[in-house]
């Protein structure tokens, strides 16, 4: 299957799930094309025309954008500014933010407003359909003339047949795959270094996968809060429709509709309990929950309004016949919302070690530490230690970093947004609550068994989850090596 640009469509979240899903390749429709070629048509034809310089075209970069350079010189002056720019370090970039960046790089190209060649966006899309992946390394970006440092490492092999890739899993020399390939280093034209530079694809890849993760995420949440809360023998009562109309927050009216759904047929659910209320862990789980669907579901707007527009710079509009310096390639719309996310995503994980350590507290009939003779066995006690360690992490990542700046450029830049770190912070938390949530599956798993051995059952979608789950996680009876269930119970949930 092929997906084709198109700039009359919008690029949403759902779809790009599904170019990943279905792993398609990628095509430029014929109106992506006559855009890009109309753009760079017209570009040539202001550079011939106009004698005051225009910045990125005619001039130096940044602090540099007084200094003029001669029509012989425009072609290295782009190629300098790739190879200078190419400074990441590091940890590497995953492959699956690197295709994304590929990805994101041709979608804002096709809107035909930034001077590319159509050769060169071919190349990116050639690089996303081949499994050429640069290497390109997370440290370097501050997020402010677009992300200049990691999009270079990105374009630097991609464009000029400099550096290393992955190719098909493999790392290699990119000099290789074009020789293998036929292909040549393409010679930039007048502002192509600045397009493929200036931009925001870093950052907004980052964003989409952590988006991604975060729906994910969200979903098995709700999942796992009500595994936990029949196998703490819970109350439904807080879940009640009625009860969330009279504050209807729509992320709190979705978390508990999907906790009643999940808890249909229950006869754990539904029998007499002695207790009055429950921990705040689970009887506000729809408030905590619930509010972070809300950030979720705002960020994705922003982020979706970020994939479907020009960020590089300067802007060329042939049909204004206007080529206008501005700010497009900054950070700040992004840092911000990363950082909300962030921040949501943590509290989903928090809140979650906190059910697993109310399941292993020898409350409400099940054992201390969800083993049948602790003491000899310690049970479920560390997991709960990893659990709040990585919690604890998450916490510490949350700090913002949109609320900073560090000057660069001689100033000229002189207010950053740090939107490269608020995405590669926010990476790291989606991850965290993941395992945290594997762990605190693995947990109300165990705590679920007890509470079959006394003849009692969940609802029939609780049982049917459980019961793949043991297909990957067994009952633990006496102490066992625990990380090898903690890391099944992760690809568990990475697999439905």
């Amino acid at each position: 299957m092929t997906y084709t640009f198109n700039p009359e469509e919008k690029l949403t979240l759902a779809k790009i799930q599904e170019i990943i899903d279905k792993k398609m390749t990628l095509a430029l429709g014929d109106e992506a094309k006559r855009r890009i070629e109309k753009c760079r048509n017209y570009l040539n034809h202001k550079m011939e025309s106009q004698k005051e310089p225009i910045y990125g075209v005619t001039t130096g970069f940044g602090s540099l954008c007084n200094i003029s350079i001669s029509k012989e010189q425009l072609s290295q002056l782009q190629k300098n500014l790739v190879m200078s720019h190419a400074c990441g370090v590091g940890d590497e970039v995953p492959a699956e933010v690197v295709r994304l960046m590929l990805l994101l790089k041709a979608q804002n190209f096709c809107f035909g407003y930034s001077g590319a060649q159509l050769q060169t966006v071919q190349r990116l899309i050639d690089c996303y359909n081949d499994d050429v992946l640069p290497v390109v390394y997370q440290q370097g970006s501050l997020g402010a003339s677009g992300d200049l440092c990691p999009l270079a490492n990105l374009m630097l092999p991609a464009i000029l047949g400099m550096g290393d890739v992955y190719w098909h899993g493999r790392r290699c020399d990119v000099k290789e795959v074009y020789q293998a390939k036929g292909w040549q280093p393409i010679e930039l034209q007048s502002k192509e270094g600045l397009a493929l530079l200036n931009g925001t694809q870093f950052m907004s890849s980052y964003a989409v996968w952590s988006l991604l993760k975060a729906m994910r995420l969200s979903r098995q949440s709700d999942m796992i809060l009500s595994l936990s809360l029949d196998a703490f023998d819970g109350r439904i009562e807080p879940f009640y429709e009625c009860l969330h109309m009279v504050r209807p927050h729509k992320g709190q009216l979705e978390t508990a509709e999907a906790v009643r759904c999940w808890l249909e047929g229950s006869e754990l659910i539904k029998r007499h309990k002695e207790h009055v209320q429950d921990p705040y862990s689970f009887r506000c789980a729809p408030q905590v929950h619930g509010a972070a669907k809300d950030t979720i579901r705002y960020v994705a707007s922003v982020v979706e309004t970020e994939i479907n527009s020009t960020t590089d710079n300067p802007i060329v509009l042939p049909d204004e016949d206007m080529v206008i310096s501005g700010g497009h390639f900054h950070g700040e719309p992004l840092a911000m919302v990363l950082d909300f996310l962030a921040i949501a995503v943590a509290e989903l994980g928090a809140i979650s070690e906190r059910r697993t350590y109310q399941l292993i507290d020898a409350k409400r009939g099940l054992p201390s530490f969800l083993v049948a003779k602790p003491g000899l066995n310690s049970g479920f006690m560390i997991p709960q230690y990893a659990a709040a360690a990585i919690v604890s992490q998450s916490k510490q990542l949350c700090t913002p970093c949109s609320v900073d700046s560090i000057p660069s450029s001689q100033n000229q830049e002189d207010l950053v947004s740090m939107g490269g770190n608020a995405a590669t912070k926010c990476y790291r938390v989606c991850e965290n609550t993941e395992r945290v949530l594997a762990i605190e599956l693995f947990n109300a798993a165990q705590a679920l068994d007890f509470r079959h051995q006394a003849g009692l059952k969940s609802s029939p979608k609780i049982e049917q989850m459980v019961a793949d789950y043991r297909k990957c996680v067994n009952f633990v009876d006496i102490d066992e090596v625990m990380y090898r269930h903690i890391h099944a119970s992760v690809r568990f949930l990475q697999e439905m």
